[in-house]
């Protein structure tokens, strides 16, 4: 399986041949590993030019831009040869028909919620309690008829679910309620850093599939956003982000001082990136056996079977049911 490459320093990519090099500021040159590359995650200040998007494209990579602050800010998705009329115009006919996209704004928010309460369980304790709360939260989920109400009920779940995050987080760095922009806090900052990852990785699986990632049926259809990320994001914030800030936040992986301040937004430093980045693609890379497959994938692979399992409903094939990790 290719490889994500993560470039944190200034520079430059540059084409010479069919070989795509990093220029850091000192003027040294690295090539990258074009051919065992899968996506290109930027975020350093690093100029490039249309020679060098025609390699990533033949080489079908994709190119994921963060701004100086760390946060996603954009991509460069190659031309894909994935493309299928029919399920892109039963996709649309979901979103057009009201009882079919409820269906699937809910099961996204069922996995969701699913994980919210396993994270609460795996700290054990009192919140085991909370946990059975958010359980509770199920059937009035089901009950909705609208989006905004659906929204609502995710809103309360998240709610119930972040009061109990200074109790997860022990290891110094302190949580007081969620701030998304800016984040106002080092822990706010890590699920900020983490969350646009997971949305750049869901959009990266969606365009090895012949799914239209703009199309989505919880969140609103945009011409500015890949909203079909948010919708799959739901499923997996709290599955694969959430449990990676405790693990390097309990284990002091990640201190206050892999943190800095400007301009009112809290961010990760160089060092504290590194930490985290080097965190996620272990994560993404590790694998689990799959009781349905009965073989064992990796998380990042998890995401692309869940896509296909959205086609599969979308197309009439199979009923959608989230994932849930059931260890």
């Amino acid at each position: 399986m290719n490889r994500d490459v993560f470039i944190l320093s200034n520079g430059r990519l540059k084409r010479k041949d069919n070989t795509l090099y990093f220029v850091n500021e000192e003027g040294l040159s690295k090539p990258l590993p074009i051919e065992q590359t899968d996506t290109l995650h930027l975020f350093g200040q690093v100029d490039f030019n249309s020679s060098a998007l025609h390699l990533l494209t033949l080489h079908g990579v994709r190119l994921h831009v963060y701004n100086y602050y760390g946060y996603y800010d954009g991509s460069y998705l190659p031309r894909s040869d994935r493309i299928s009329g029919y399920t892109v115009l039963n996709q649309c006919a979901h979103v057009l028909d009201h009882d079919k996209r409820m269906y699937l704004a809910k099961a996204f928010l069922e996995g969701g919620i699913h994980h919210m309460q396993r994270n609460l369980r795996k700290h054990g304790g009192d919140m085991t309690v909370y946990a059975d709360t958010l359980v509770s939260m199920i059937p009035k989920l089901m009950q909705a008829e609208t989006i905004p109400e659906l929204m609502g009920v995710e809103g309360q779940c998240r709610q119930i679910y972040y009061e109990y995050f200074p109790s997860m987080l022990k290891g110094g760095i302190k949580w007081e309620y969620r701030s998304k922009r800016p984040p106002h806090d080092p822990a706010n900052a890590l699920i900020s850093f983490g969350n646009g990852l997971i949305y750049a990785t869901i959009l990266s699986e969606l365009h090895k599939t012949v799914l239209d990632p703009a199309v989505s049926f919880l969140h609103q259809s945009s011409s500015k956003r890949y909203s079909l990320c948010l919708d799959l994001a739901e499923i997996f914030k709290p599955l694969i982000v959430d449990p990676l800030v405790f693990n390097l936040v309990n284990n002091r992986r990640i201190q206050e001082k892999h943190f800095e301040l400007k301009d009112g937004i809290v961010f990760l430093n160089a060092e504290g990136r590194q930490r985290f980045l080097s965190a996620y693609d272990e994560k993404m890379k590790s694998t689990f056996k799959h009781r349905k497959l009965n073989r064992n994938v990796s998380y990042r692979y998890l995401i692309r079977l869940e896509a296909y399992k959205l086609i599969k409903h979308l197309i009439g094939d199979e009923i959608y049911k989230p994932f849930k990790a059931w260890w």
